[in-house]
């Protein structure tokens, strides 16, 4: 996914670890991140919300928000999701 976005402005060949900033590193802008939340959307549906995840952080956190800050919350969610009752049936539904 961040590979999409970061297609679209020619950085695809960017070297991206954990501890790469989306603002300071990659140069994307608040719309970029809206992009991202719409392609996170997109793959997982209401298990991930990219707005409810940022909607605490104060300004100066966003801005410094690493891919592997989004990565361990993603991983968190999806975690959490496969606990609940009935996941098994959910995750099948995902993959047709």
């Amino acid at each position: 996914m961040l590979a999409a976005v970061l297609d679209e402005y020619g950085l695809d060949t960017a070297e991206v670890t954990m501890e790469t900033r989306f603002t300071e590193d990659l140069g994307l802008e608040s719309i970029d991140l809206v992009t991202l939340a719409g392609l996170l959307r997109e793959r997982w549906g209401d298990r991930i919300n990219f707005a409810e995840f940022i909607a605490d952080m104060e300004l100066d956190e966003i801005i410094g928000l690493t891919v592997g800050r989004l990565v361990t919350h993603v991983e968190e969610l999806l975690q959490d999701t496969d606990r609940l009752p009935g996941a098994d049936r959910l995750h099948s539904a995902e993959r047709t």
